[in-house]
């Protein structure tokens, strides 16, 4: 893959009109015990199976997971960020999760320019 297809943690703005289909930003981070309780404490989310070791060795996921929406905010940064940078928002988002993350992994965010809309501005 080219250089300039991926990028990793590179805060930019790319306006609009230099998008260009198939480009691509992507950030990667390693998620641990403070971020999954940084995360329960923002979202009030405090399900045991993300914080309570014991209880979550009775689940069906045999262990401690990180909350999904701590994972897919990855993609708002790398929209926020870097591709297309500052002053972006998203407005649509769908998602399916695989497989759960734990603590110690590393998730990967990968962004990318699909269709590009200049006289909508989307």
């Amino acid at each position: 893959m080219s250089k300039d297809k991926k990028l990793k943690h590179l805060a930019s703005t790319i306006f609009l009109e230099d998008l260009k289909v198939g480009l691509e930003r992507s950030i990667s981070k390693k998620i641990g015990e403070a971020e999954i309780k940084m995360f329960a404490e923002i979202s009030t989310d405090h399900n045991p199976l993300h914080l309570d070791l014991e209880y979550a060795q009775k689940t069906m996921f045999k262990g401690r997971i990180a909350h999904g929406m701590l994972t897919a905010s990855l993609i708002s940064a790398v929209i926020g960020e870097q591709l297309p940078g500052h002053g972006s928002i998203y407005l649509h988002q769908d998602l399916n999760f695989l497989s759960p993350v734990r603590i110690g992994d590393t998730v990967e965010a990968t962004v990318s320019v699909q269709n590009i809309e200049l006289k909508t501005r989307k």
